[in-house]
C-alpha cells in the first residue's frame, strides 16, 4: 500500500533505538527524509548509516538531550521545516509514590512530558503557516491503566494523552492533525531490562524474563515494527480525518 508519504520530512525523537528506530526504518521505506534525534551519537550514526545504505533518502542526525529547553530549541532550529513530528523520546522510571524522589520525577518529566510539549510548541507555528502537518505522540498504555508501581509514568503519560486530545481537537483549524499512540508491552531493549529486573525479583533468576510474557496477549510482547506501522499510517494522508484521539496498541490487554 502506498501511504503517499514519499518526500515528507519527518523529525523523530528517540530515533536511535526501540520504537523510534523502527519508526525511522518504516518511514524511510515509505520514502520519507528523516531527522533523527537522540542522546547517543554513536547509536544515531549507526541507525542513520544503516538506513542510508538501503534507501535513497536523506537522514540527518542531531545528538541532543531533550530534557533541556535550550536543547529542544536548538533541535527545532536545526531541523528546520518539517512535515511530520514523531515525539517518542523519554523513559520514565518505575516505582511507587515513595520510591521515586522529586528530582528523578522532575528529570523524567522534563524529557518526556515537557520535551514533547516544548518541541510541539516550536514546530507548530511553521506547520500552521503552511496549513499542513502531523504530530504523532508515542506515549504509553500506563496513561490509561494507572499502575501504582509506575506512578510517575502513569501520570506523565495521562497528561500527554490529555495534551494530544486537547491540541488535536483545535489544531484542525490550522490544518494540523495530532494523534497519540499508547503502546503496551513492546519488545525493546528497555522492556527486556525491566523484565529482567522483574524476573530476578519474582522468579529469582533474571534469565527467566521471557516466562513473564506468558500472561500477555498472544503470549508475547509486541514488536516495535507493529507500533511503527501504525505511526506511518496515522501520519499519512490515508488517515487524514484522524485527530485528537489516542490509539492503544496492547494486544487487547485492556
Amino acid at each position: 500500500m502506498d501511504l503517499k508519504l514519499a518526500g515528507k520530512r519527518v523529525l523523530i525523537t528517540g530515533g536511535s533505538k526501540g520504537i523510534g528506530h523502527a519508526v525511522a526504518n518504516v518511514l524511510a521505506d515509505e520514502g520519507c527524509h528523516l531527522v533523527l534525534v537522540a542522546r547517543d551519537k554513536a547509536a544515531l550514526d549507526q541507525t542513520a548509516g544503516a538506513i542510508r545504505s538501503r534507501r535513497q533518502v536523506n537522514v540527518t542526525t542531531i545528538p541532543a538531550d531533550l530534557s533541556s529547553e535550550g536543547a529542544v530549541q536548538a533541535v527545532a532550529k536545526e531541523a528546520g521545516e518539517i512535515d511530520i513530528l514523531v515525539n517518542n523520546a523519554g523513559a520514565i522510571p518505575p516505582g511507587g509514590l515513595l520510591d521515586v524522589d522529586n528530582e528523578t520525577w522532575r528529570r523524567a518529566w522534563d524529557l518526556k512530558v515537557f520535551g514533547f510539549i516544548s518541541l510541539t510548541r516550536l514546530v507548530y507555528p511553521s506547520m500552521a503557516a503552511r496549513k499542513a502537518g502531523v504530530i504523532i505522540n508515542v506515549i504509553g498504555a500506563a496513561g490509561e491503566k494507572f499502575p501504582a508501581g509506575y506512578i510517575a509514568g502513569a501520570t506523565g503519560n495521562a497528561s500527554l494523552m490529555a495534551f494530544s486530545r486537547a491540541l488535536g481537537r483545535s489544531s484542525t483549524a490550522d490544518g494540523i492533525r495530532v494523534v497519540g499512540i499508547n503502546p503496551g508491552a513492546i519488545a525493546t531493549p528497555r522492556h527486556e531490562m525491566l523484565q529482567r529486573d522483574r524476573a530476578k525479583k519474582q522468579l529469582g533468576d533474571a534469565e527467566r524474563w521471557r516466562e513473564l510474557h506468558k500472561g500477555l496477549p498472544f503470549g508475547r510482547a509486541g514488536a516495535p515494527e507493529e507500533i511503527a506501522y501504525a505511526v506511518a499510517f496515522l501520519a499519512s494522508p490515508l488517515s487524514s480525518y484522524t485527530s485528537g484521539t489516542i490509539v492503544t496498541i496492547d494486544g487487547g490487554a485492556g
